[in-house]
């Protein structure tokens, strides 16, 4: 497949996610993602309606994470914050699976808590991402959460929240993208800084890529384009 610049741009997720950030950060995230026309601004819930105002009349959506980065909350806490995100304009969720539950591999739980998710972001016709935190899993856990969302199909399944003790990996995008086919996407997140890295995830299999070095990355892509006089890559 062949990727422009633009194309490049509109798999990224702008992401600030700093329990510090302030409205001037929220408003320069908002602002570069319309500069550089971005996907999406990857946020804590609490900013969604000041993002979404933002870019109100863009085709940029406000991605709020829920229960995040722990995922250590009931199914009914995880509703709750995903229905007052998506009322304060949030139009993707990316929502954190309840991690004990996996490592107690209590499937039907967490089969539970997806469809039930995945139920509510799809009434409101809103992309639902299920972050599984691969740095804390096992190879199996893995595939059998991405086997979970095969039969689920949420619209994507995310490597990382980026505040694990790792990130995304090109061996973890290939399991996860391997396992749960084409009917769902895989975005991979988490220690993503530089072009080779970016290049090589999409390369793996991801469709979506979460990472706070969005202008960094594509104006390392734009140097390299101009460079080489080239329109696109083919990957």
């Amino acid at each position: 497949m062949k990727y422009t610049i633009d194309d490049f741009a509109r798999l990224i997720d702008h992401t600030n996610l700093h329990a510090d950030a302030t409205e001037d950060d929220m408003k320069k995230l908002c602002d570069e993602a319309k500069k550089y026309h971005f996907k999406m601004v990857a946020i804590n819930e609490v900013q969604s309606k000041f993002c979404a105002e933002q870019l109100q009349g863009t085709d940029i959506d406000t991605g709020a994470a829920i229960s995040f980065p722990l995922g250590q909350t009931t199914i009914e806490c995880k509703l709750f914050e995903t229905k007052d995100a998506l009322q304060n304009g949030a139009n993707e969720i990316d929502y954190v699976v309840n991690l004990t539950q996996v490592k107690a591999h209590n499937w039907s739980y967490l089969k539970n808590e997806m469809q039930q998710m995945v139920e509510l972001c799809h009434q409101k016709d809103v992309p639902c991402k299920v972050i599984f935190e691969t740095c804390y899993l096992t190879e199996e856990e893995i595939k059998q959460l991405a086997l979970i969302a095969k039969d689920v199909k949420p619209d994507f399944i995310k490597t990382s929240t980026g505040f694990g003790t790792a990130g995304a990996t090109v061996e973890n995008v290939k399991l996860m993208k391997e396992t749960v086919g084409p009917d769902v996407k895989v975005k991979a997140a988490g220690g993503i800084r530089n072009t080779d890295d970016f290049l090589a995830m999409v390369a793996a299999g991801a469709e979506r890529i979460g990472t706070s070095s969005g202008v960094k990355i594509i104006d390392s892509l734009k140097k390299r384009f101009d460079e080489d006089n080239i329109s696109s890559i083919e990957i």
